[in-house]
């Protein structure tokens, strides 16, 4: 298992302030005791837990989310077929797109980075750091303050960027989403999303199958906003039927659309 995939399933078990044991967690990853307690410092060196006697607790900010770059390796095909789907959303032709931080996201910005004619307005610098470079694609980034976990630029400045902007189609990750609506674990960055949603005409979710039927303390939109969601198999079939009984789109991303499987 590679480093990222380990820090991930670490932080995860530390969220809430929980505590872990180093013996255990190497048993049940399949590493070494030394393995697992040279991630633990790492990541107690980017004060993501606090180091114990033979294990860790987690601490604030590891409570709420697993940093973006922890995220990544995680379920990358289902993700990507996700992103595929999403793609197909698109006309062909000029149009201008929004996109937020995240590692779903991410996967789709790799896609868009293949088209012409389009206008990409994002807030995250993942999503930037993708799409820089390609001459065909017109990449408009906001200001605002940068959140570490998510890689997302938040605040006033970020939300003033959309003022002036009408966008076409939103392509939104979120944390969860169920029959209130989206959410995420941060206040900030769920106030950004809510501004990009009201400025597009249409509203795209993807949320891997883990997010389904999720519901976080920062509410970011009602579900009536939402015009469609891609997601993949492992989503809750009954959740996902709620969802298209309360009008929205479902689409999932088969597996055949990539040779491997979030």
């Amino acid at each position: 298992m590679h480093r990222s995939q380990r820090v991930a399933v670490i932080l995860e078990r530390l969220a809430g302030g929980a505590t872990l044991d180093v013996a255990g967690v190497a048993d049940d990853l399949g590493v070494s005791v030394a393995t697992v307690r040279r991630d633990l410092t790492l990541l107690d060196e980017q004060n993501l837990l606090v180091r114990t006697r033979g294990g860790a607790v987690g601490c604030a900010k590891s409570a709420c989310e697993v940093p973006v770059r922890y995220r990544e390796a995680r379920g990358r095909t289902a993700k990507r077929a996700i992103a595929r789907t999403a793609l197909r959303c698109l006309a062909a032709g000029p149009q201008v797109l929004a996109v937020n931080g995240g590692t779903t996201t991410w996967e789709l910005a790799r896609l868009l980075a293949t088209r012409s004619e389009i206008t990409v307005v994002t807030n995250a610098l993942n999503i930037a750091q993708v799409l820089v470079d390609r001459p065909r694609v017109k990449l408009v980034v906001t200001g605002g303050v940068a959140r570490s976990t998510s890689s997302e630029l938040v605040g006033p400045w970020a939300e003033r960027a959309f003022s002036g902007v009408t966008v076409d189609t939103v392509f939104i990750g979120v944390d969860g989403i169920d029959e209130t609506g989206l959410s995420t674990h941060d206040e900030a960055e769920a106030h950004i999303n809510a501004v990009m949603i009201e400025r597009a005409r249409r509203v795209v979710v993807l949320a891997d199958g883990s997010k389904i039927g999720l519901r976080h303390r920062a509410h970011v939109a009602d579900l009536a906003a939402v015009d469609e969601l891609v997601t993949d198999p492992s989503a809750d079939r009954a959740v996902l039927a709620d969802l298209a009984a309360r009008g929205v789109n479902v689409r999932v991303a088969e597996a055949a659309a990539e040779t491997a499987r979030r």
